[in-house]
């Protein structure tokens, strides 16, 4: 589950974190009010989206005066910001964060992430701040220095200090580092982060270190233990299929293919979008309905499936295990009675009752093609679709 950085920043501070004062607004005169509330010469208004580039984009203004604020702010609130991590239609914007200018000496880079390979999450820093950090991370690896975090016990003193001499901080400075760093490395532990990404990390004149950005990501899977946060979801920036599929207790995401997917589990649902891929076509979507899957549920797949202009037939793979082939052919059957599917509908079943279920999609009266395997199923499908096109 992503965040705004706005909110990012508001729970790095309960960490001791200290990350650059703004406040959120969604019409021009708030931001002309948070201009003088801020009471600065210089202000900073960034559009509230969840995706990194804004500022390539236009989606980060720099303000010397209320009226110029209020400007900026009606120009781009409603705007639909691209950026290369937006895709082409880019994503409306509803929200902005007016925050207080700083004179900057200098910006790097840090972030906690897992790494796969090891386990464990890893401190990243970079004396670059505001790049790319996978473009450092394969042109100059050197550039980046990795630390392995023990879950356990966090990000130790020693290893902080390490990372701030590292971004070629001064003695002093790394003083008011470590902390922030440890701060960092608390958050991510204890918040069940996917990522907490600051960039740039910022020094001001002053000599203060500062969060001048929060990129923060949780688990979605974690949130019951963090209710506070889990109120932070901003449906708005999310796929309204994928949204609608999670009330659901279905796991879907959104693929560019035509052949819509229904299966249950996600190691036989990522094999059966190879399976199509080898048979030349490529799916619309991944979509999880998990082991108990209720008639309600699959109807409900059925739908969001549908939804999507893009999908030109439909295939089923289901195991039956925890839940007997017979009662997912009736769940099937029954969905598709009541959604009324008019595009090629190919069903594979494999598991306990296989032979009954089979059989009550065969009676069914409906037009629904069964398949002995996967591999038949997906070319089934594929040449279903191939032969509509």
């Amino acid at each position: 589950m992503k965040v705004h950085e706005y909110q990012g920043k508001a729970v790095l501070e309960r960490y001791g974190v200290r990350t650059q004062r703004g406040i959120v607004v969604e019409t021009p005169q708030q931001a002309g009010e948070a201009y003088a509330q801020l009471g600065g010469d210089l202000a900073v208004i960034k559009a509230q989206i969840h995706a990194g580039g804004r500022g390539k984009g236009g989606g980060v203004k720099l303000v010397k005066n209320r009226q110029e604020a209020e400007e900026v702010a009606d120009a781009m609130l409603g705007m639909m910001l691209k950026t290369h991590q937006t895709g082409p239609e880019g994503q409306l914007v509803r929200k902005l964060f007016v925050c207080e200018g700083l004179d900057l000496a200098s910006e790097m880079y840090v972030g906690i992430a897992l790494d796969r390979h090891l386990g464990v999450p890893v401190l990243m820093a970079c004396a670059d701040g505001g790049v790319e950090i996978e473009t450092i991370a394969e042109q100059d690896p050197d550039a980046l220095l990795r630390l392995p975090i023990n879950p356990m016990t966090g990000l130790q003193p020693h290893q902080a200090r390490r990372a701030a001499f590292f971004l070629g901080l001064d003695a002093g400075l790394v003083k008011k580092a470590v902390p922030f760093l440890i701060g960092l490395s608390k958050a991510y532990l204890e918040l069940d982060c996917e990522i907490a990404e600051i960039n740039p990390l910022v020094v001001t004149e002053q000599g203060e270190v500062v969060a001048l950005d929060a990129k923060m990501s949780f688990d979605s899977n974690a949130m019951y233990r963090h209710q506070d946060l889990a109120e932070m979801r901003d449906e708005n920036e999310e796929d309204l299929k994928e949204v609608e599929a999670s009330r659901f207790g279905l796991n879907y995401i959104s693929l560019d293919g035509s052949i819509g997917c229904m299966v249950n589990g996600a190691g036989l649902a990522m094999a059966t979008m190879d399976t199509i891929n080898l048979h030349g076509c490529t799916p619309a979507n991944f979509l999880d309905v998990g082991g108990g899957a209720t008639e309600e549920a699959i109807t409900e797949a059925f739908r969001i499936i549908l939804s999507d202009e893009k999908v030109k037939g439909i295939l089923v793979n289901i195991f039956g295990g925890i839940m007997k082939c017979d009662i997912i052919a009736r769940g099937v059957i029954g969905a598709a009675k009541t959604v009324d599917i008019s595009i090629p509908l190919v069903v594979r079943l494999e598991g306990t009752n296989v032979d009954e279920g089979r059989k009550l999609l065969a009676e069914s009266g409906l037009d629904i093609t069964s398949a002995a395997s996967l591999d038949e199923g997906a070319k089934l499908i594929c040449q279903a679709v191939k032969a509509g096109a």
